[in-house]
């Protein structure tokens, strides 16, 4: 086992590789060799690589992918995306096609509230703590003047403070509950700088207060920190249509199609099996674009699974009715975004992803990335309730096992036609291979 390490990030590019060659690899000249093959030729490019995150030694490539045909809004967007997974462009591209004609998706802000809390705890009596909140409210929000003048100017800042009482779930524990408009900024560096100077000016105006006993001015601030639970940061987007309008699919009928789709979703509200994975399918496409706009897809996966258990059960995102002949299909998530601040200025794909997009702001993004999102939740349950999920999929992921086979250009050019009617899977290819 090797010897615990002091000062690997003080040590340079060469000296890590070497470092982990010689402990983990056995001295493997591949190692080295990989990771220079995914370093960026541009040395600017490279250095803006370096700066994003600590330990650097390369670049981890994942696929930049295009879905056109994005009707929102009655504007056509070409959406750009970051994912791995084979079918989601696929899966996407049709998706939106097929709502093209039909009026595309509409999608609207509902509220756009984050939050951040001062987490202490307090040994006095509850009732003098929240006059106490209320009276230095003002005093509160002036304490941070000098960082949120400018998100002031712009028609955000600190909305309210209040205070919540935990102390029945949790011991003398209460929270500052601090809501913020942030405008086109995430504002995760804004809110956690506001709540820090919150909580000091809290800790002196309480000490200073003749209100209080001395044994009652001894709080305890445990943290000050914003939450990516934004249940109140609010975007809705749906489609419809006539039930005829939606076609034959796929040699079922469009009626046959409409209520199958919603037995589908119904199952997804009520069984957590299906509706974990359910959602996971909407997160492929929401994902996507976060990753590819620079923002924190884990905070928006946390805080939207957070919101589908909001009702004491985990339950599907999106919905689906029938009402007078008009299928229609809805999803409402929890979106903390942002078009402003951390790489969106830094990193050239994110910057140039939100030129493809028009420079939006954090409102048309949410939009988009809703809407993205039950585009993709259409295409899957659409593919589940007619063919089938695997069919599409694997034929995506064909080129990946003729890959790991190692297939030659003349191989991987005489597949299509040949799986064209058949199965695939990995033991398929491997026979095709033999044969070819």
């Amino acid at each position: 086992m090797p010897d615990k390490i002091i000062g690997f990030s003080k040590l340079s590019r060469d000296k890590k590789i070497s470092w982990i060659s010689k402990n983990f690899l056995d001295n493997s000249n591949e190692f080295e060799s990989i990771l220079n093959k995914y370093l960026n030729n541009d040395k600017n490019i490279q250095s803006i690589h370096n700066s994003l995150s600590e330990n650097v030694i390369s670049n981890f490539h994942l696929p930049y992918s295009i879905s056109p045909n994005f009707i929102i809004n009655n504007k056509n967007y070409c959406i750009p995306l970051v994912t791995e997974e084979s079918s989601v462009i696929a899966a996407l591209s049709n998706s939106s096609k097929f709502w093209y004609d039909k009026g595309g998706f509409k999608s609207k802000v509902v509220s756009k509230i984050k939050t951040g809390q001062v987490h202490f705890k307090y040994y006095g009596k509850p009732e003098i703590l929240e006059k106490f909140v209320k009276e230095n409210e003002h005093t509160l929000f002036e304490s941070t003047d000098r960082i949120t003048h400018k998100m002031r100017e712009r028609g955000g800042g600190i909305s309210n403070i209040k205070l919540v009482n935990k102390s029945k779930e949790l011991k003398f524990y209460y929270q500052l509950n601090v809501n913020f408009n942030t405008i086109d900024s995430m504002g995760a560096n804004f809110i956690n700088s506001c709540l820090e100077i919150i909580s000091k000016k809290f800790k002196e105006l309480l000490s200073d207060s003749p209100q209080f006993k001395e044994s009652e001015k001894k709080i305890e601030v445990i943290m000050s920190i914003l939450s990516n639970y934004t249940p109140d940061c609010i975007v809705e987007s749906s489609v419809e249509c006539k039930i005829d309008d939606l076609g034959d699919i796929d040699g079922i009928t469009s009626k046959e199609f409409a209520f199958k789709f919603k037995d589908a979703f119904d199952i997804a509200h009520i069984d957590i099996n299906r509706a974990v994975t359910h959602n996971k399918g909407i997160m492929n496409g929401v994902d996507a674009v976060l990753i590819s706009t620079g923002n924190d897809f884990r905070a928006v996966e946390a805080g939207i699974h957070a919101f589908a258990s909001s009702k004491g059960k985990y339950r599907s995102l999106s919905k689906c009715s029938i009402i007078d002949n008009i299928f229609k299909i809805s999803l409402k998530i929890p979106l903390s975004i942002g078009t402003v601040g951390g790489i969106t200025d830094i990193h050239p794909m994110v910057k140039l992803s939100l030129k493809l997009l028009k420079n939006p702001s954090s409102d048309d993004l949410m939009n988009i990335i809703c809407s993205v999102g039950l585009a993709q939740n259409f295409a899957a349950v659409k593919s589940l309730v007619t063919t089938g999920i695997q069919k599409g999929h694997m034929r995506m992921h064909l080129v990946n096992l003729l890959f790991k086979h190692n297939a030659t250009k003349d191989q991987i050019d005489k597949s299509e036609e040949y799986f064209k009617n058949k199965d695939i899977n990995s033991q398929s290819v491997k026979d095709f291979l033999d044969q070819n």
